[in-house]
């Protein structure tokens, strides 16, 4: 199983030691070889960086980590390869463009029979590697297209419902976590994983969230964070705890929507 990490914050963030634990997961304490990617949103654009190399050796993710940047999204994934060749285009979080504005994707989990199940009818997103990931990506994109033909700014009640809608359809398959951001929001899906004691069981993703006072800083073992003159407010999301802060377990099933660091009322997921 691939592992996954998302944060969204009120502020642009750093994410320095986040990465740094995350590329220990990436084939040094993990079984995750088989590429990494990272993808952070800045100033109305998305920057994707992925290798098909492994994060623990990786010396692009080394100097992401001691250049870190900034951002208010950020979306990572480490690769354990069960569908598509280990290369580069296989490798996540994906990335499309859809209403003027960047969509981003990660998945952990096996689809089989996706291609069936979820026929991309329009062929307006087509996969470009072979992975069951890729193919829920533009499944979804698919149909939130919908969405953003009719709206040029579709209700986060929209989207969400169409999020629900791909996840429900893709549980049915099989483990379904999976990450997504259309820049205004983060869409975190909690499903099942691969357990370590082998077992395939919930909980599929963990949940953390953080304040700090204006002008102060918050620091742990997975976040470093300056507040400057404003308060700053972030969630994390990852496959396991990153961190020995009280992470939260996420339901099978759940849909949390993020924006700006927090949570909405009524869609705390």
């Amino acid at each position: 199983m691939c592992e996954l990490f998302a944060m969204s914050a009120r502020l642009p963030a750093t994410v320095r030691m986040s990465m740094e634990e995350f590329s220990r997961h990436g084939g040094l304490t993990g079984p995750h070889k088989d590429g990494w990617g990272v993808a952070w949103y800045e100033d109305g654009d998305l920057r994707v960086v992925k290798e098909r190399a492994a994060a623990a050796d990786s010396a692009c993710l080394r100097f992401l980590r001691d250049n870190p940047f900034t951002s208010t999204f950020v979306l990572g994934h480490v690769r354990k390869a069960t569908r598509g060749a280990v290369a580069s285009r296989n490798c996540q979080p994906f990335a499309r463009e859809l209403g003027g504005a960047w969509h981003a994707f990660a998945h952990n989990g096996d689809l089989p029979g996706i291609d069936d199940a979820l026929p991309l009818r329009t062929r307006r997103f087509r996969p470009v590697g072979e992975t069951d990931s890729e193919h829920a990506f533009c499944a979804l994109l698919e149909r939130m297209a919908v969405e953003w033909d009719i709206d040029p700014t579709p209700s986060l009640d929209a989207r969400r419902a169409v999020v629900e809608e791909i996840a429900d359809a893709l549980r049915a398959l099989g483990p379904a976590n999976f990450l997504y951001c259309d820049g205004d929001t983060l869409f975190v899906h909690a499903d099942r994983r691969h357990q370590s004691d082998g077992t395939i069981r919930p909980p599929g993703l963990w949940r953390l969230e953080r304040a700090c006072s204006a002008g102060g800083r918050f620091a742990c073992e997975g976040l470093d964070i300056t507040a400057h003159a404003q308060p700053q407010q972030v969630v994390l999301f990852a496959s396991v705890p990153l961190t020995g802060e009280s992470w939260s377990p996420m339901e099978r099933g759940a849909v949390s929507a993020v924006r700006l660091g927090t949570l909405p009322a009524g869609h705390a997921g």
